[in-house]
């Protein structure tokens, strides 16, 4: 597979043309990896783009002004061998798909999709760039899925380690059903606090999900051994928190838009979340991982 690296003083980064996707941050003050290695008996990726859905879709389809579309979960830029490397400079790797015949029969939409990374000191900008380049508007969702390696020293165990936003909230998760759709069930997870903290178990009943959260900053914290990094992701309006239970790594996922709620009524244009971009305008969002 392909792989595309950048590194400067502090820094060094991997990404795969294959879904164009971050697969390795080193510090070389360290030597540390912080990116999970997509071990296929755990979970085989490393940090999936999502675009043009977030999780689900029920039934696996939408509709869209009559005519109903398949669409796997997350979309189809994750593992996606049709993107190629756009433009390399000393600090910036910038990945793109254009539509096409094949896109149109899941996705009606004429788009240029466009994702960036730049090396900035110890911090690395992942930047999405979507182009309508349709004469009716597009709708889309937008996320990131970057896995984190937890356990990140010897004797180190996942209760050493914990989340801790900038700002003391009230957090309720949007639980799943078991088809992965977003049900009407909730559950507290924060109470005027800042910190959850990682165990086995957290993520026995899927991701959490955060809707409208209003910290845009969050820190992965050793208790042994310190901050581990930062991600701040400003553009973002929903966070998703997750991991296969007990592996040794965390998904910080800052999305625009989320999964199929339990009673959609699979129209692309009502989706919960969903974007909407005018003919031939741009859009811009992105989230910066900083390496502590």
């Amino acid at each position: 597979m392909k792989k595309y690296s950048l590194e400067n003083e502090f820094l060094k980064i991997k990404v795969q043309e294959t879904g164009a996707e971050l697969c390795s941050i080193i510090n070389k003050q360290n030597n540390l990896e912080y990116i999970w290695q997509a071990d296929p008996e755990i979970w085989g990726s490393h940090a999936p783009n999502l675009f043009p859905v977030i999780g689900v879709l029920k039934e696996g389809k939408y509709t869209f002004e009559g005519t109903d579309y398949e669409m796997h979960k997350h979309g189809f830029i994750r593992h996606n061998k049709k993107i190629r490397l756009k433009e390399k400079s000393k600090h910036q790797l910038v990945f793109e798909l254009v539509y096409s015949e094949e896109t149109l029969k899941i996705y009606p939409f004429k788009f240029d999709f466009r994702i960036a990374f730049t090396l900035n000191g110890k911090s690395l900008e992942v930047s999405h760039l979507i182009i309508n380049l349709d004469s009716k508007p597009l709708y889309f969702s937008l996320g990131g899925h970057p896995a984190f390696n937890i356990q990140l020293y010897k004797e180190e165990m996942i209760l050493d380690y914990y989340l801790k936003f900038h700002n003391k909230m009230t957090l309720d998760t949007h639980l799943l059903n078991e088809e992965g759709l977003v049900s009407s069930k909730t559950r507290n997870v924060l109470t005027n606090d800042r910190k959850i903290g990682l165990t086995k178990y957290l993520f026995d009943n899927d991701a959490l999900i955060f809707k409208d959260i209003k910290s845009k900053k969050v820190d992965l914290i050793s208790e042994k051994n310190g901050k581990i990094l930062s991600l701040e992701y400003l553009d973002f309006k929903n966070l998703g928190v997750w991991a296969k239970p007990g592996a040794p790594y965390v998904c910080i996922e800052p999305w625009l838009g989320i999964a199929d709620i339990e009673d959609t009524d699979q129209n692309l244009k009502n989706k919960e979340g969903i974007r909407r971009l005018e003919a031939e305008d741009e859009f811009e969002a992105s989230y910066t991982i900083h390496i502590a």
